[in-house]
């Protein structure tokens, strides 16, 4: 029987130790093909290149993996693009896998996040997907301990189908003394990250900016996200692309003179 195809792709740049470690997961499952980043691409949400050129290149990160992999010069949704349009062509991937990232895309962050818009990306193109990220922003970030929760996700993603239009965020919990507890199937925290932004000069005295800030979260439900994450359990949220409030159009419908 054929091995599933797997395309992976992530944000943090195609040299990033996140996605070795995803390719070394999905290689032991089925063939992967890699189209990801020149560079980093993190907070760039889902943007897409339409006013510059988009380069596509072998890329030999993965020559000793014996892995085929491509480096682009755009966005992670433009990765994903490419890989389906050009790289693959006629080959469908069985699923979509981006990551691992560098540090959490929980609660609001999936908004933001290049790692998660190349998931929706696939979503979008009707590619069941998921986006694995590491709550650890350390310059030293140890990726081992996912090994098996991001190997059990994908073999469940490949046996029971991911509902169309969804692609699942899963993010794990940095490593410590503690081991992980298991994983939940979560909502979307209601948090938010508190802006500040600093004002600084630069050599040639001329003013930019510095965005800093803090990240808050107002949501004390058990069902969450990042209370998953807190507790030390690795949370799965189902995240779709329609952003329509459909409680929010009787309302427009009854109270609005329109």
């Amino acid at each position: 029987m054929a091995k599933p195809l797997i395309l992976i792709s992530n944000d943090d740049g195609i040299t990033a130790p996140g996605i070795r470690t995803l390719v070394e997961v999905a290689m032991k499952i089925g063939e992967v093909v890699v189209v990801a980043p020149d560079g980093p691409q993190s907070g760039m949400g889902h943007a897409i290149t339409i006013g510059n050129t988009l380069r596509l290149d072998r890329s030999i990160a993965f020559d000793d993996l014996g892995i085929e992999a491509y480096e682009c010069s755009g966005t992670p949704a433009d990765c994903v693009k490419l890989a389906k349009h050009h790289v693959l062509k006629d080959r469908k991937p069985d699923l979509v896998v981006s990551g691992i990232n560098h540090g959490s895309n929980s609660s609001i962050s999936v908004l933001y996040s290049g790692t998660m818009s190349a998931a929706i990306e696939a979503a979008i193109e009707g590619l069941p997907a998921i986006g694995f990220s590491l709550c650890d922003y350390g310059h030293e970030a140890d990726f081992s301990h996912t090994e098996p929760f991001v190997e059990q996700i994908i073999r469940q993603a490949l046996k029971n189908p991911i509902p169309e239009n969804t692609a699942l965020n899963v993010n794990i919990p940095k490593k410590s003394d503690e081991k992980i507890k298991g994983i939940k199937v979560c909502r979307q925290a209601h948090a938010r990250w508190q802006e500040e932004f600093d004002e600084r000069l630069d050599p040639r005295n001329r003013r930019y900016f510095w965005m800093t800030g803090s990240f808050v979260n107002f949501d004390k439900g058990e069902d969450t996200d990042e209370w998953a994450i807190v507790n030390n359990y690795v949370s799965i949220v189902p995240c779709q692309f329609d952003m329509t409030a459909y409680h929010a159009i009787s309302i427009l419908n009854n109270d609005w003179d329109i």
